[in-house]
């Protein structure tokens, strides 16, 4: 039976149907917001996954494009895999809403957000989180939500939720931000150097929405919500845990402390052995066997256990760092000789190569999707290689985690690239990360910015990144430590990657991971003062001292590109029929040439010099001829009355026998040959565009 709610959302109707569609799922909704409809359904298996350690949570974000009036290219005609912006949706869903399922919780459990229509002003992004958590909240599957999202813009000193399309164009701010009644879940931003005082407050100013959407989901969830199902608790079996924690734990908590990473995951490997070898002596080995799973489980509660302690109430860090510490930094640009700008960024045990590549305006990236935006001219790719982390694994191209890495890093700096006008080139970075140990999206932000000035790109100001963690106190949680520069260890046992990037200014992108129920608005608060004393000091102290400006000059391998703008209605004659002009300029000239439709050119060679010779053809096409004014012609053809002169694009000119000189010609041939170059001046155009020219310099003129 069809069950609708309503409330206002930032001046427009949001609608929550549910009961009349996909009768099988655990849960469903049909969310409405405007002409937006994003349909929700979520499943759980009935039995748990066997043999893993973790929840195999699974969200997917499905971009149909009959949702947009599309119908999709190729020879299928019809959706393929998931766009980028389609896989970082997911992840945005996700983040939130993990959390708030059962620690113990091992059944599959998987949420399809399907975009049916979109309406531009209306996010289907925000949509499908809504969904999601209210799908969860209503049907059986053990979740603590419910959470809540929205969009927050910034617009002429005013902050706006959910701003809409022409909105989003004029924002300094692009941000998402969820949570639950009491806390922050997860923060996605992108913006223009926003102080931190003011990405506190759009943040707060989305939480008082966030509240509202929370009680709406929760007064549903009350009137037709299912009771949870009971699940198998997959709880570490608390006698072998507390037999190891007796017997290894003082080791465990020293063999931790290793500063090198391969040294602690062979003291990891040792003591593991060791457990195994006591167990096999103390019960057997067929017992040993029996319970291996649990020695596993409870060694990984152990190590978490130890790493938390030592920093909660010790706070000391597992390689010996203080808290606010940033691990030895270094970078360099310039590595690579025929690349046009590269460079490499350490940070610890943490080493991102990235390389920067210009190209022609066409070579933009297309988008395909649901969103407004069809393409972009900045582009930034991440590759998270096997050999990394010193696995020998293949490369299987990019994952979910490597898509959101690049995209953070390209949010970072987008705010910095120059315009097409400023800079009329496409640009592509990626990043090569040849070492891991935690940060390595934050160290290609810095590498990024070290290797597009490399590349002589005139960004706006420098970015760096860097990663705040935290260790809470279960049973206290004003009692938390906060960690400056997180490693591997810290993040994987810690409750939240705060990471930052911005300049000097302020913050360009935002992206936080968290592992517990939420933050509060202080942890935000210290976190951004943290950040931001570490931007300033890897900008001031590491790199600037690398490379202080953008260089002055491209790389001898980058195209060298001139523009212009020529009048719409002159295009076609540039292009030629079938391009058969623009090809003869390219044959010529060696040069690439993008026209746009508003009649910018931009020309692409290898030197300044073909780049030019293209250029003067294109302004000869393009020229209004004029009466009075004096050109620069060629001779094309001798008539018995005069010669026809070339004015350049197409365009001739007679000069008639008795404008040749003051003196009198008998013949065209005894003054002028075919291919002379000589001035002549516009006498007149008559009706019919004919036009009569007069030449000069002999004639005192």
């Amino acid at each position: 039976m069809l069950k609708t709610y309503s409330m206002d959302l930032a001046g427009r109707n949001l609608t929550i149907e549910t009961g009349e569609l996909a009768g099988l799922a655990n849960g469903n909704v049909l969310v409405r917001y405007g002409d937006t409809v994003v349909m929700v359904n979520v499943t759980a298996s009935k039995e748990p996954k066997e043999g893993i350690d973790f929840f195999p949570l699974s969200v997917d974000y499905e971009e149909k494009l009959y949702a947009v009036g599309k119908i999709p290219g190729g020879f299928t005609k019809r959706e393929g895999k998931a766009a980028d912006k389609a896989i970082l949706v997911s992840r945005a869903i996700d983040r939130p809403i993990r959390p708030l399922f059962p620690k113990d919780f091992r059944n599959d459990v998987v949420v399809v957000a399907t975009v049916l229509s979109v309406e531009p002003d209306n996010s289907p992004e925000v949509c499908a989180m809504i969904g999601a958590s209210a799908a969860l909240s209503i049907s059986d599957i053990p979740f603590g939500g419910p959470t809540a999202a929205v969009k927050v813009g910034y617009i002429d000193g005013e902050f706006v939720i959910n701003p809409g399309l022409e909105q989003r164009a004029k924002s300094e701010l692009d941000l998402t931000v969820a949570g639950t009644m009491d806390k922050i879940a997860m923060i996605e931003a992108g913006a223009k150097e926003l102080p931190d005082d003011k990405m506190l407050e759009a943040i707060k100013r989305g939480h008082v929405e966030i509240k509202r959407l929370c009680e709406f989901i929760a007064k549903i969830r009350d009137e037709i919500g299912k009771p949870k199902f009971e699940y198998k608790s997959f709880e570490v079996d608390h006698d072998i845990y507390e037999e190891i924690e007796v017997n290894f734990k003082d080791r465990m908590y020293k063999d931790v402390q290793a500063i090198e990473k391969e040294a602690r995951d062979k003291n990891m490997e040792v003591l593991a052995e060791d457990v195994k070898t006591y167990f096999v002596e103390k019960y057997g080995e067929e017992r040993a066997e029996e319970i291996k799973v649990d020695i596993a489980d409870s060694l990984y509660k152990l190590e978490k256990k130890c790493v938390r302690e030592m920093i909660l109430k010790e706070h000391k860090r597992p390689d010996g760092r203080a808290i606010d510490e940033i691990r030895p930094l270094s970078c360099r640009v310039g590595l690579l000789p025929r690349t046009h700008g590269s460079a490499v960024f350490t940070r610890g045990q943490t080493q991102v190569l990235t390389v920067a590549t210009l190209g022609m305006a066409k070579e933009e990236q297309l988008l395909d999707g649901l969103d407004e935006e069809t393409s972009k001219r900045y582009i930034h790719q991440y590759n998270f290689p096997g050999y990394s982390v010193g696995e020998a694994k293949t490369s299987r191209g990019p994952g979910r985690r490597e898509i959101g890495h690049g995209a953070l890093a390209e949010r970072a700096l987008v705010p910095v690239i120059p315009s097409q006008e400023e800079f009329p080139y496409t640009i592509r970075v990626v990043s090569e990360v040849l070492s891991s140990n935690g940060s390595t999206s934050q160290a290609s932000i810095c590498g990024s910015t070290l290797a597009l000035m490399d590349a002589g790109v005139p960004i706006k100001n420098p970015v760096a990144g860097i990663s705040t963690g935290l260790v809470t106190d279960s049973e206290n949680p004003d009692n938390y430590v906060m960690l400056t520069d997180i490693q591997g260890l810290e993040d994987f046992f810690g409750d939240m990657d705060f990471k930052v990037g911005g300049t000097e200014k302020g913050i360009t992108a935002i992206q936080v991971d968290i592992k517990i129920d939420g933050l509060s608005y202080n942890i935000i608060e210290e976190a951004f003062a943290r950040t931001r004393k570490a931007r300033k000091y890897i900008l001031d102290e590491i790199m600037l001292k690398e490379i202080a400006k953008p260089r002055d000059e491209l790389s001898k391998y980058a195209p060298k590109t001139i523009t212009t703008t020529i009048s719409v209605d002159k295009i076609k004659d540039v292009i030629g029929s079938g391009g058969k002009v623009i090809n003869k300029i390219i044959e010529e000239t060696g040069v690439k040439i993008d026209i746009e439709e508003d009649g910018r050119v931009f020309i692409y060679a290898d030197n300044k010099e073909n780049a030019e010779k293209a250029l003067k053809q294109i302004e000869d096409i393009t020229r209004e001829i004029e009466v009075g004014e004096f050109y620069e012609g060629t001779v094309a053809r001798i008539m018995p009355f005069g010669a026809f002169i070339s004015l350049g694009g197409g365009k001739e000119g007679l000069l008639h026998i008795s404008k040749i000189s003051k003196e009198r010609v008998e013949k065209v041939e005894d003054v002028l040959s075919i291919g002379d170059k000589i001035i002549v001046k516009v006498l007149e155009i008559d009706d019919q565009g004919r036009i009569n020219l007069k030449k000069v310099g002999d004639q005192g003129e």
